[in-house]
């Protein structure tokens, strides 16, 4: 009887949690659909600029590393874990880390699937802390038609100084939270 009444209680407490992951919509998102994917930190950013920014334009490489996980989808429980590397070249100063601007992102997931996020940023800098949103749709692969959210936090110490004039940008870190919403 108690290990019937136990697995009861358990089966019970699962099923609740399952429900609440279904029903739950991502911070700033309509509650269009079911959460299809969460990914949180340590899911991370590490960004890295040769040369490094300053105030002043010039040509600089920024090679941008994303590890996303742990990660659950409730649509797709294989897919535990993503990466993303994008290496772009341009005119850049760390002025423009404090723009907003368009994304695109090309995710590689733990299975094999791909997923292509585009969207728009938006940044903000509170106290010494860089936070930046992107939403936006996932244009292709995996997940294509849903919504996503994906919120970046990082130390803001290194941008403040370099668009003072006092120092340059030559790599930031940032945790990240990724999720995705079917529509």
């Amino acid at each position: 009887m108690r290990i019937n009444r136990a697995l009861t209680a358990c089966l019970s407490t699962i099923l609740m949690l399952a429900g609440l992951m279904v029903g739950a919509a991502p911070a700033g998102a309509s509650a269009a659909g079911p959460l299809d994917l969460t990914c949180t930190p340590p899911s991370s950013q590490n960004t890295r600029y040769s040369p490094a920014l300053t105030i002043s334009p010039q040509t600089v490489t920024t090679t941008r590393n994303q590890q996303f996980g742990p990660c659950a989808s409730l649509s797709h429980p294989l897919v535990t874990s993503g990466t993303s590397t994008l290496v772009t070249t341009g005119s850049r100063t760390c002025l423009d880390l404090l723009s907003s601007n368009s994304v695109t992102l090309p995710v590689t997931w733990n299975t094999g699937q791909t997923s292509t996020l585009s969207g728009n940023s938006v940044v903000n800098v509170v106290g010494a802390v860089n936070q930046t949103e992107v939403t936006g749709t996932v244009t292709s692969g995996l997940f294509a038609g849903d919504t996503f959210v994906m919120n970046v936090t990082g130390a803001a110490t290194d941008i403040l100084l370099c668009t003072a004039g006092l120092g340059t940008v030559s790599s930031l870190y940032d945790t990240i939270t990724l999720e995705i919403t079917s529509l």
